[in-house]
């Protein structure tokens, strides 16, 4: 067993097929289905189910990725113990992210870790849910992870860092039901229809408080995509609730953003690996959560 075989492994894991995988690790598809054999043989056990173009884990596969996640990071910490990488003139760092702080703090995050380490490649992946960002993190397929909750995470798989807060407010087309200026009241959402996200995250569990409330609240659009918000809104099909980082973009987009009472508040955590971090991720943990403002939670 070999860390090439491991990588492929999880390539395919993660993209969900043998051809995403070869394309994304830029092999042939012939040579990582070998390798893969190759690995199979030497674990005396089937990884996965071959069902069409489809990759799906057996049980053996199932136990094997996080050992090989581990290795894995293992050996990123060997390489970034000598060389290039401990000096931070060089890597990569993988970071799971939620939509909605990708606006603010997230932007602020980058680009002062950007300013202070530009040879560091950081690649950006999308997580829907908080549960999926410390899933993420937790089996090690990112060692960071941003994501927003409407109460404190608890979560002993990794460590969390409270990195600010942010309230929901309302965005509207600027000829919408409501008067600029004024704060609307939870109550005044009836009878509107509202562009929201999947299940799972704080802006969903705001609207479905309020319909189990008793609000009769209309949902317009159910979307994954939070980018998709802002051109709904302006196109008339609802209305939409996001966090306030998102004020300055929808306002400069030509939307009218409302505050909401009661105000709900949102919290931003930064989580982190258990154990020790990459020199890259220790870097950004230190630019975006300093010790001296670092709040665990």
């Amino acid at each position: 067993m070999d860390f090439r075989q491991l990588t492929y492994f999880l390539a395919i894991v993660d993209h969900g097929g043998f051809n995403r995988a070869a394309a994304a690790l830029y092999v042939s598809q012939p040579s990582l289905s070998q390798a893969v054999q190759l690995l199979e043989r030497e674990l005396d056990a089937d990884l996965f189910h071959r069902i069409g173009r489809r990759a799906v884990l057996t049980e053996a596969g199932t136990a094997l990725v996080p050992r090989a996640r581990e290795a894995l990071h293992a050996l990123e910490l060997a390489r970034a113990g000598v060389g290039s990488v401990r000096e931070l003139r060089g890597g990569r760092l993988e970071m799971a992210t939620m939509a909605s702080p990708t606006v603010e703090p997230l932007t602020t995050m980058v680009q002062r870790f950007t300013e202070r380490v530009p040879a560091v490649t950081l690649s950006l992946r999308v997580a829907l849910t908080p549960e999926a960002v410390v899933e993420r993190v937790r089996t090690g397929a990112c060692e960071l992870g941003l994501l927003v909750t409407s109460s404190p995470l608890r979560s002993p798989d990794v460590v969390a860092h409270h990195v600010g807060d942010d309230r929901l407010v309302l965005v509207t087309p600027v000829d919408g039901p409501f008067p600029p200026g004024r704060a609307v009241r939870a109550e005044q959402l009836a009878g509107h229809r509202l562009i929201v996200g999947q299940r799972g995250t704080g802006i969903r569990a705001y609207v479905d408080d309020l319909k189990a409330q008793g609000v009769d609240i209309r949902i317009a659009v159910e979307t994954e995509h939070r980018m998709a918000f802002l051109p709904l809104v302006l196109g008339g099909v609802g209305l939409a609730v996001v966090t306030r980082s998102w004020a300055g973009l929808s306002e400069r987009s030509g939307a009218l953003v409302l505050d909401l009472e009661p105000t709900r508040v949102q919290h931003n955590v930064l989580v982190s690996r258990k154990g020790q971090l990459t020199p890259a991720a220790g870097a950004f943990l230190e630019i975006a959560a300093p010790p001296a403002h670092r709040e665990r939670l």
